[in-house]
């Protein structure tokens, strides 16, 4: 099912069984220093399509796979509940922690391709994911972003402090600001959320709210 045609003619689609490999191999490419046990397998994709097929994405290049998201739904009440690390997330890359009566639809990850990042395809894939949540009618998207500017400043600020910094625009993180700049609200400080030096292993929980669109760029 296509979703989107971009500009670029990228085309926002369903993820296929036959995109498994090139899917793999884009985990490699976009996520080389978190713990490969974190990154998706071919294998763990054919289980996503069956455990929820209508929250897997991808971004198209002609054949070529050249973004993707794979998402579940889960019961989620912000301040209510622990939030989940990246493992209880993901349970070995199966996605088994899909709540099919889920209210909230969790993003477990956005990848890009680095040849063909500023063609607004991360932004096409959460299009595409805010307009699952319509039509679902969930309460919206909430994910584990990466504070992927932290790992390089550590020895100079803690995480909270990068972290205030980062919601009173002083510094921009390049996961992070990206993200707020689509819509999402940075909600919380996730210590050892994953297994990344990148990022030192924080994550941030954010939420994109069913009642707000996916910014335009």
């Amino acid at each position: 099912m296509v979703h989107q045609i971009l500009k670029s003619g990228i085309v926002i689609t369903s993820t296929q069984p036959e995109h498994a490999r090139q899917l793999e191999r884009l985990q490699d490419i976009v996520f080389p220093t978190l713990a490969p046990e974190q990154r998706f397998k071919a294998e763990h994709y054919l289980k996503h399509l069956e455990i929820f097929p209508d929250g897997q994405f991808v971004a198209l290049h002609g054949e070529q796979v050249v973004g993707a998201t794979s998402t579940v739904r889960l019961h989620y009440t912000h301040g209510h509940s622990k939030h989940p690390r990246f493992d209880d997330i993901i349970q070995g890359g199966w996605l088994t922690s899909h709540q099919p009566n889920g209210d909230w639809l969790y993003g477990a990850d956005v990848s890009v391709h680095p040849h063909s990042r500023r063609m607004g395809i991360a932004r096409g894939l959460y299009r595409a994911r805010q307009d699952l949540v319509h039509r679902l009618g969930l309460k919206g998207q909430i994910a584990g972003g990466m504070l992927s500017g932290y790992g390089a400043v550590k020895d100079k600020m803690t995480a909270m402090q990068y972290f205030e910094a980062l919601l009173m625009d002083k510094i921009v993180d390049p996961t992070l600001s990206a993200q707020r700049r689509v819509g999402f609200e940075l909600k919380e400080l996730l210590p050892n959320y994953l297994d990344d030096p990148l990022c030192d292993n924080y994550g941030v929980l954010i939420m994109l709210d069913a009642g707000r669109q996916v910014a335009l760029e």
